[in-house]
């Protein structure tokens, strides 16, 4: 089959890989029809190359018709039409059965210290192959796949796999409350869905920040108050205190994540340990990793003393330093994590109706085929042609 993988940093290719095989009897294999492009994907094209090797199969966001069921799976049948959650978890374990599927205790990478497996991620989360390739094996065939309806372009359920689930979970961490505010700090797939949804679930002020145009441009005409970080730098928190009385929003939301724009010495770091041999730099991000905290910072100053900061935006630093003394200070509740997407699901299936509240139908900016994936990379990396959210076609 043809998959898309990672080689080095900024190196993703499009090759020939054999196909996989049923190798437990509740396994199933999908045959993909769409699979997404991430801002997770940046991270693993441009920072935790250390946590990879040549030939891994990238992406967490597919959706396909199963092609072949393993002996024991009864929940499913070759034809049907799936969406692969991005957690592989099983659904029975003490943290599944609390909804904390992204805590799975039977796919935990115990020897990296950190929770469920995920597809297509790294070392640090299983290296289980992803699907952003033709085929995928799923395990957990009749709990974890979530079957959908015909009908429908893929456009209308593929989002279930992450975007979804990760932006309503960022909603739901940040506990706005009835006609209350929210900021969310990063325009990007995860912050744009979550601003849609905070108006959807009754928020009276959603303010949105970025610094590309077309993001802005995006989020102004869904309702939200958008903010171009470009033009308020550090008076920000200034501007969004103006906004809501001299206090801040109930709620901010980091959709940014380790990454963050304007943190300059992070980013030398984050790129001289890319330079580094793999083994080193392992080692050298698991003890002493930093992140671009930036984003993080911000959430900090701008929510209203007593509110609630969620971070859905990926971290990974070992030793990132913290304002605990100003975190203490405002009473900040904060919650973050990894989306426990089959939690979710019945939250969300009522909403990719006919009328289609939250936009998912035209919520992809670009559609390209799996060949074109090292030119979707390399679009969404630098932000070129307003692109926001892909969808590969195998």
């Amino acid at each position: 089959m043809r998959a898309l993988t990672w080689h080095g940093k900024r190196d993703v290719r499009v090759e020939t890989v054999p196909d996989p095989v049923l190798k437990d009897p509740t396994d199933v294999i999908v045959r993909v029809t769409s699979t997404g492009v991430c801002g997770s994907d940046l991270h693993l094209y441009e920072v935790l190359g250390p946590y990879l090797d040549p030939g891994d199969i990238l992406g967490h966001e597919p959706m396909g018709i199963i092609e072949e069921v393993g002996r024991e799976v009864t929940a499913l049948s070759a034809g049907d039409r799936v969406v692969v959650p991005f957690n592989v978890s099983c659904g029975n374990c003490f943290m599944c059965d609390r909804g904390l599927h992204s805590q799975c205790e039977t796919t935990q990478v115990k020897e990296r210290g950190t929770g469920a497996a995920l597809f297509g991620f790294s070392k640090l989360y299983g290296q289980v192959p992803g699907g952003q390739a033709e085929f995928l094996r799923v395990p957990f065939g009749n709990t974890l796949p979530i079957k959908v309806p015909e009908g429908p372009a893929d456009d209308r359920f593929v989002f279930l796999s992450d975007v979804l689930p990760t932006a309503w979970q960022a909603v739901e961490y940040a506990e706005i409350p009835p006609g209350g505010t929210v900021t969310i700090l990063g325009l990007g797939p995860i912050g744009a869905m979550a601003a849609r949804m905070a108006l959807h679930r009754g928020a009276s002020l959603v303010v949105g920040v970025d610094l590309v145009p077309e993001r802005l441009s995006r989020a102004h005409a869904d309702g939200v108050k958008a903010l171009d970080l470009r033009r308020y730098g550090k008076d920000l928190g200034d501007k969004i205190r103006d906004l809501t009385d001299g206090r801040g929003t109930d709620a901010v939301i980091d959709a940014v994540g380790m990454e963050a724009h304007g943190a300059p010495l992070a980013k030398a770091a984050q790129w001289g340990v890319g330079l580094l041999p793999d083994a080193v730099a392992e080692k050298l991000m698991d003890r002493a990793g930093i992140d671009r905290l930036n984003a993080l910072y911000a959430a900090i100053d701008i929510v209203r003393r007593g509110g609630t900061v969620s971070v859905v935006g990926v971290y990974g630093g070992a030793i990132d330093p913290m304002p605990l003394l100003t975190m203490f200070d405002k009473q900040i509740q904060l919650r973050m994590g990894q989306a426990n997407v089959k939690h979710w699901v019945d939250d969300l299936l009522p909403l990719l109706t006919d009328q289609d509240p939250l936009g998912v139908d035209a919520f992809a900016t670009h559609h390209m085929t799996l060949e074109e994936g090292p030119k979707a990379y390399q679009m969404f990396q630098d932000k070129e042609d307003g692109m926001i959210k892909t969808l590969l076609k195998p």
